[in-house]
């Protein structure tokens, strides 16, 4: 019989995704997962199969645990949900610069094929709950047009933010969304 576990695999998860948040996949190491997490290599891989398995399931746990999608289904739907949820993912008090699945998009060619699937339902589902909001603003411009410019705008943003950029992004939210009002 092993040795119990000292760790939960919620708490690995936690404490990985920031290092992939940051650093990319390519750039983070077995060994900096070991710092990260406080747990051992054999550890790691009593839960996950390899790196690329542990950086799945971060993917994964980033998109089920995050918060702010919450945001795009408050009634009313409209501008003021895309506004709170734009500007929600714009002021992290934890460190983080933009969006772990965006940040994540720059790496595809590096990445497990399973991360572009995720990344890829991830994107459908944020463009869904946009698509929501757009509607029901009775837009001149097709919603589904104004959906693809807006998600476009949203990668750019949070990949933007990587570069401390954060002093004009709210004006930059705010002129954004008095564009789309006006479509």
């Amino acid at each position: 019989m092993g040795r119990p576990r000292n760790f939960s695999r919620e708490e690995v998860l936690e404490k990985a995704m920031p290092l992939f948040w940051k650093r990319g996949f390519a750039d983070t190491g077995l060994q900096d997962l070991e710092k990260a997490t406080g747990v051992n290599k054999s550890g790691l891989y009593t839960e996950f199969k390899n790196k690329e398995d542990l950086f799945l399931a971060a993917l994964r746990h980033y998109n089920e645990t995050r918060k702010g999608r919450d945001l795009l289904s408050v009634e009313p739907l409209g501008w003021g949900n895309i506004e709170r949820f734009l500007k929600f993912k714009l002021a992290r008090k934890d460190g983080m610069k933009g969006c772990f699945a965006v940040n994540s998009m720059r790496e595809t060619e590096l990445l497990p094929a399973e991360a572009q699937d995720i990344m890829t339902e991830s994107r459908a589902n944020l463009k869904r709950l946009f698509l929501k909001n757009i509607a029901a603003e009775k837009t001149k411009t097709p919603p589904e047009a104004l959906t693809e410019i807006l998600s476009t705008f949203f990668s750019g943003i949070c990949i933007e933010q990587n570069l401390n950029a954060e002093k004009n992004q709210a004006r930059k939210v705010e002129d954004f969304v008095r564009f789309l009002r006006a479509q």
